[in-house]
């Protein structure tokens, strides 16, 4: 049996080895007994959370401000309760996120807590990373659709033309070169688009959007012209009303919003009355406001929520993916804007998107 002297000694070399381990390691660490008294901590938690060596001995009550997280001491006392090791993602108030592990201090004699030691991992980098990659892959999924949904319409004005070939006579020279043209110019479109993701793919970062000043009447004609041929056959008449024409944005993003809207317009217009379409910008302190106005049939006011949900289309939808309104939401939030609809059945509907200035 070893003597007094023995047992001393070895206490004290194991004392030594735990102040050697507190003072040298990198990790922020507290060491708070069952009556919330901060028995120790280590030099990064002392840098950390403005500890000072006489803050030894007192409550953790009258500090805990010092660790800029609100319900420590609520997750204290649940580890203590429970004995059970306690892991947490956390974010203080200067901003910085640490994982968080309380773990019971147990007594080996009655297997009872008498404390917690608690270690802060920082975090905060890994969390700015996730959050890159969500916006990656939220961008990522919005080019898809957005390409999916712009290539629609020139393949389908596409696959009309090749129908048309079967009914057209050889010896119809006229109506063979029309369709020949048509042909072309879908087949342009779609190139164009292709080749705007294979140009996006190269940059540096993926699937990012570079931000350059744009001038709106410049967007709005490339949609029209885009459109020219249902508009023509349509025979709506768009007119415009550009108060603010420099717009700070992605030109693929604020074409896609755009294009949505005019072709929704379009689509939803009334067979009682001529078809028209009013583009206006305008600016508060905060937004820029881009509105399109129509006359068409109008959106019941129960609906005006759903029509921004994925594939929502309406019950007298003939065409479309359902994804057009979705797009620009999708497109207007990850910027710091919003979109907000008013409409009337048989009078007309007005979107109005809202882009941070």
């Amino acid at each position: 049996m070893p003597s007094n002297n023995q047992v001393i000694e070895n206490l004290l070399e194991q004392n030594d080895e735990l102040e050697n381990y507190f003072r040298n390691t990198i990790i922020p660490q507290l060491f708070i007994d069952a009556h919330f008294i901060l028995r120790k901590f280590t030099p990064p938690a002392m840098k950390q959370f403005n500890l000072a060596p006489n803050d030894v001995g007192r409550s953790i009550h009258d500090i805990h401000d010092n660790f800029r997280f609100p319900s420590l001491i609520e997750n204290i006392q649940a580890v203590i309760d429970s004995n059970e090791v306690l892991e947490k993602e956390i974010q203080t108030s200067d901003m910085r996120w640490y994982q968080m592990n309380i773990i019971p201090y147990i007594k080996q004699h009655d297997n009872r807590p008498n404390g917690v030691i608690i270690t802060f991992v920082e975090i905060t980098f890994r969390i700015r990373d996730l959050k890159e990659q969500e916006k990656l892959i939220s961008d990522h999924e919005i080019l898809l659709d957005t390409l999916s949904h712009d290539i629609k319409n020139p393949l389908a004005v596409l696959v009309m033309a090749i129908d048309q070939f079967k009914n057209v006579s050889p010896e119809d020279e006229q109506a063979f070169k029309s369709l020949l043209k048509i042909v072309d110019s879908a087949l342009t479109k779609m190139n164009k688009i292709i080749n705007e993701l294979t140009e996006v793919r190269k940059e540096e970062h993926k699937y990012k959007a570079v931000e350059e000043i744009l001038n709106f009447e410049h967007i709005l004609e490339d949609v029209c012209l885009t459109l020219k041929e249902t508009i023509i056959e349509s025979g709506v008449i768009i007119k415009s009303e550009i108060n603010v024409s420099e717009i700070l944005f992605s030109r693929r993003k604020l074409r896609s919003i755009v294009y949505n809207l005019i072709n929704n317009a379009i689509k939803f217009r009334s067979p009682k009355r001529p078809s028209k379409i009013f583009v206006t910008t305008s600016r508060t302190e905060d937004f820029i406001i881009i509105s399109v106005r129509d006359n068409g049939i109008g959106i019941d006011e129960t609906k005006l929520e759903s029509i921004f949900s994925k594939y929502y289309r309406l019950e007298n939808s003939i065409e479309g993916s359902g994804i057009g309104l979705y797009l620009i939401k999708e497109i207007v939030k990850s910027a710091g804007g919003n979109i907000a609809v008013e409409s009337k059945i048989d009078v007309g509907t007005d979107f109005k998107v809202y882009l941070k200035v």
